[in-house]
C-alpha cells in the first residue's frame, strides 16, 4: 500500500485562499463564494467551515499568524547578548522575506489590520494573535539590556511596519530595499536605542 501525502486541511485551504484573495482583490473581494471558487471547493464549503464573515476573517487572521511566524522565524533569532549586529542581521532577514517572497502575505496583513480598525471584535482577535510576536521581540530587547523594553519593542515594530508598508503598499512599492540596506537600518536603530 502506498503512503499518501496529506495536503493542507480544509481549514488551511480556506484560510490560505482567503489570504490570497485579500492580497489580490482587497477586502471587498473576500466572500464565501469567492473562496469556494478560488479554492475549487463545492459551493457552500467555506460557509460550512466559517458561517459568518467574522468567522472567515478570524480564520484568515489565525492562519496569517501561523504563516508569518514561519516567515519571521523568531525562534531562530541569535542570543541577544551577542549584540546588535547578529540580531539586526536576523531581523533584517525576516523583514526582507516579508518584503520579497511573502509580499502577498504582508499585503493581506495590512488589509486585515485596516478591517480591524472598523470591527472591534476583529481588532481584539487580530491584536491577540500578534501578541506572540511582540512578546518574543520584547524578550529579545530585554536580553540585550533594554532599560525600556516596551518602548523599544514599539520602536522596532513601528520601524519594520513602516518599511514594509512603504515598500508593499506605499510610495516605495517599486523599490524593495536590499537585505544589506534593511540590516544597516536595523543595526542603526538597535545601536541607537540600546548601544553597540
Amino acid at each position: 500500500m502506498s503512503e499518501r501525502t496529506a495536503g493542507p486541511s480544509r481549514s488551511d485551504l480556506v484560510a490560505d485562499t482567503a489570504l490570497a484573495l485579500l492580497a489580490e482583490r482587497g477586502m471587498r473581494g473576500l466572500t464565501h463564494r469567492a473562496v469556494d471558487e478560488a479554492a475549487a471547493l463545492p459551493q457552500g464549503s467555506t460557509s460550512n467551515l466559517a458561517r459568518t464573515r467574522q468567522a472567515l476573517l478570524e480564520l484568515a487572521v489565525r492562519r496569517l499568524a501561523d504563516r508569518e511566524a514561519r516567515v519571521l522565524a523568531l525562534h531562530e533569532m541569535p542570543d541577544p547578548r551577542a549584540g546588535a549586529g547578529p540580531l539586526a542581521a536576523a531581523l533584517a532577514l525576516a523583514a526582507h522575506r516579508a518584503l520579497t517572497n511573502n509580499r502577498a502575505l504582508t499585503l493581506a496583513r495590512y488589509e486585515l489590520a485596516l478591517e480591524a480598525t472598523r470591527r472591534p471584535e476583529l481588532r481584539v482577535y487580530f491584536d491577540a494573535t500578534g501578541a506572540r510576536f511582540r512578546d518574543q521581540l520584547t524578550a529579545l530587547v530585554t536580553g540585550m539590556g533594554s532599560t525600556d523594553p516596551a518602548r523599544h519593542t514599539l520602536s522596532l515594530i513601528a520601524w519594520a511596519d513602516g518599511l514594509m508598508f512603504s515598500c508593499v503598499a506605499g510610495s516605495f512599492g517599486a523599490d524593495v530595499p536590499s537585505l544589506d540596506d534593511v540590516r544597516t537600518g536595523l543595526r542603526e536603530l538597535l545601536e541607537g536605542m540600546l548601544g553597540g
